[in-house]
């Protein structure tokens, strides 16, 4: 919204200049802007009519530029709620990371302390196993995210059997025994330590 007295000081403005010191000279008033033997071009309706665009060309730069400011304004608040955002997943990513290192690391111990309890044949194949296991390429985390994103946009939908997922690329499986289920495997291995 323009200001009240905006007019008024332009008005003012106008009379100013087409109203300077006038100085009697040979029977009539010269002003500044007139050339020698010329009469006054400018009248005062002229002059306010003039004034009167350059005050709506003001006007309309000035909402223009309010526009573009408001506009630049909700864009970085975009980018701020972006960032806010990012920030929230880096940070979760962060402690999903040391979350799934600490339990590697407690995985580890495990395998540690349980493979000296196993057969010298079965040692050794765990301890190949579990090295396989270390051993993971940039090809099979890719497969393995596809296998993911696949599966969570299939539960998504909602829609069609879910994708059965494969067995692990590396070979997780020690030769010489056969693939079990999760809870099978749990109990296997519950009567090889008993």
């Amino acid at each position: 919204m323009s200001h009240p007295l905006l007019p008024l000081t332009f008005l003012l403005y106008a009379l100013i200049l087409i109203s300077p010191p006038l100085v009697p000279h040979a029977g009539h008033l010269q002003t500044p802007h007139q050339a020698a033997g010329q009469p006054f071009k400018f009248t005062i309706p002229e002059s306010l009519d003039r004034i009167k665009e350059e005050f709506q060309f003001l006007q309309a730069q000035y909402h223009s530029l309010k526009l573009e400011c408001e506009k630049l304004a909700s864009e970085k608040t975009e980018m701020q709620r972006h960032y806010v955002m990012y920030y929230e997943m880096s940070y979760g990513l962060n402690i999903e990371m040391h979350k799934q290192t600490e339990i590697a690391k407690r995985l580890n111990t495990i395998c540690a302390q349980v493979i000296p309890f196993l057969s010298q044949e079965h040692q050794q194949q765990v301890a190949q196993a579990v090295e396989r296991a270390k051993q993971v390429t940039m090809a099979e985390l890719n497969a393995i995210i596809g296998q993911q994103q696949l599966q969570a946009q299939h539960l998504s939908h909602g829609h069609g059997p879910p994708v059965p997922l494969t067995p692990h690329p590396s070979g997780l499986q020690p030769p010489g025994i056969p693939p079990l289920g999760g809870s099978a495997s749990l109990l296997a291995l519950s009567s090889a330590l008993s």
